[in-house]
């Protein structure tokens, strides 16, 4: 018996997941594959009833060996949580590599290793490819009988890392200066003179300097997220090392958070009804713009959070806003350059509250 199930993507289109299920001996089989088009999904479903329905056939798939690009592609379909952006990103680039066309049974370390010292990005990036393919070996055997050997995979990872093949990221502790704000408050408050329509990124800035939130958790908050009472904010799905999904939490808000928040326009579900890849492009071209060299958006988290321990707040205190759960994450902010808010009397946030 089969079923399809349509299912939107990302991008807005629709794929339609065909789904096998054959009873044999009192155990379930099952297979799935996804087309962009109904017809063609109901094909394939008859087609593999006929031929699953032929004595023998079921042992002789079971005792297949697919490839790695099999395993990846099942991995993406099934998994139950979420697949980031990059991890998705990472999977289909691994697709392109020979190793992907490999049997998992006859993966071997060196081939691993070998696929690594192809790729020509930077160590921490290599070490990126290498935890996301991680991932696929540590369920494929157990979970789908796949005979992909997860001592491989760790041992490929001892040697990467001992060889300089791989290694973690490097943490940034770069902050903007108040002139670097200034410039591109100004810059996008301008903007918005010309072009009314356009996205109020100096409040957008504000507001993540001052609330210490990822852009994507910027744009995620609705104003029924909003507890001006409890000056508080939740966050949904906020990021966390193992769990992302139903990750809610309750966020404590600064004064000049507030304060950007109730200068917004209360005409969306959103608070920032923008998108994180908009704020990200529109952050990064003004910066060229500016000449304000190597400074990303989610700086401006770091020097939230640092000017938070800047002012004397201890680490509970500090965790309650940044919505960390381990206060060992906040050591890294610890290390503060001065004593003070070196904002008080900073112009720019009046600037942007009062700027449409």
């Amino acid at each position: 018996m089969g079923t399809i199930t349509a299912r939107k993507r990302k991008d807005g289109s629709v794929g339609y997941m065909a789904r096998v299920r054959v009873m044999r001996d009192g155990a379930t089989y099952h297979e799935t594959e996804t087309f962009d088009r109904r017809p063609a999904a109901a094909a394939w479903m008859k087609k593999r009833e006929r031929e699953l329905a032929k004595p023998g056939a079921i042992d002789e798939v079971k005792t297949a060996d697919p490839t790695l690009a099999k395993a990846i592609d099942r991995y993406t379909l099934e998994s139950i949580k979420e697949i980031g952006r990059t991890k998705a990103q990472v999977l289909r680039a691994i697709k392109n590599y020979p190793i992907a066309d490999v049997p998992c049974s006859t993966i071997k370390s060196k081939d691993i290793i070998e696929f690594l010292q192809s790729l020509t990005s930077q160590p921490q990036t290599v070490g990126n490819y290498a935890s996301h393919l991680a991932a696929i070996f540590a369920i494929a055997r157990p979970m789908w009988d796949y005979r992909l050997d997860d001592r491989e995979m760790k041992d490929a990872i001892t040697v990467a890392r001992r060889m300089g093949i791989i290694s973690r990221s490097v943490k940034r502790d770069r902050r903007p200066t108040l002139e670097e704000l200034d410039k591109l408050l100004a810059h996008f408050i301008e903007r918005r003179k010309k072009t009314p329509q356009a996205m109020p990124m100096h409040k957008v800035i504000a507001f993540a300097l001052f609330s210490t939130r990822r852009q994507t958790e910027v744009t995620q908050i609705g104003w029924d997220d909003y507890q001006s009472q409890h000056k508080r904010v939740l966050v949904r799905d906020m990021k966390h090392p193992s769990e992302k999904i139903g990750n809610d939490t309750w966020v404590d808000l600064t004064v000049e958070a507030i304060q950007v928040i109730e200068s917004m326009p209360q005409n969306k579900a959103e608070i920032f009804p923008y998108s994180a890849d908009a704020i990200t492009a529109n952050f990064t071209r003004a910066c060229k713009l500016l000449g304000i060299d190597d400074l990303h958006f989610h700086d401006l988290r770091h020097e939230g959070i640092s000017r938070l321990f800047e002012m004397g707040w201890n680490i509970p205190h500090v965790a309650a806003v940044s919505g960390h759960r381990s206060w060992v994450s906040l050591k890294r902010y610890t290390h503060i350059r001065e004593s003070g808010d070196k904002y008080a009397n900073w112009g720019g946030l009046d600037l942007a509250i009062s700027s449409a």
